[in-house]
């Protein structure tokens, strides 16, 4: 029969790989191109679904270095399942990357434009001024 700190660290691993696992399909599902749009670039995911996910690791991370030493398959079987909620999140990661990249040469692409929109119309109005 499994010790009670087994059953605690049982239960609280399966509420975080519960929770992992809603981070990552909500990654998962903002990182599919959207249908309606004509563009076939992946949505950027949102800054809460970024935090979400890494406080998340962090407090496993943290929750599992206290392992109990002794192991029992239902133990066992949460670990796996935690491990897959990991590996799911690591095939996301591309593409994030790719995400964060494309809106980035976005966002420099739109700050070119103000630069050159700003310098016409310092242009325009020396022009005018004379």
């Amino acid at each position: 029969m499994p010790a009670v700190e087994q059953i605690q660290f049982l239960f609280v691993l399966r509420d975080s790989s519960r929770r992992l696992r809603r981070w990552v399909e909500l990654l998962a599902s903002s990182s599919e191109p959207n249908s309606d749009s004509r563009s076939s670039v992946s949505p950027v995911p949102t800054p809460d679904q970024m935090s979400g996910v890494l406080s998340e690791l962090l407090r496993a991370g943290e929750f599992l270095r206290s392992r109990p030493g002794e192991s029992n398959p239902d133990l066992e079987d949460e670990l796996a399942d935690y491990r897959q909620q990991l590996e799911r999140l690591r095939d996301q990661l591309p593409l994030i990357h790719r995400a964060l990249l494309n809106e980035r040469a976005c966002l420099e692409h739109e700050c070119e434009r103000v630069q050159a929109a700003a310098e016409w119309a310092r242009a325009s109005g020396r022009t005018l001024s004379r």
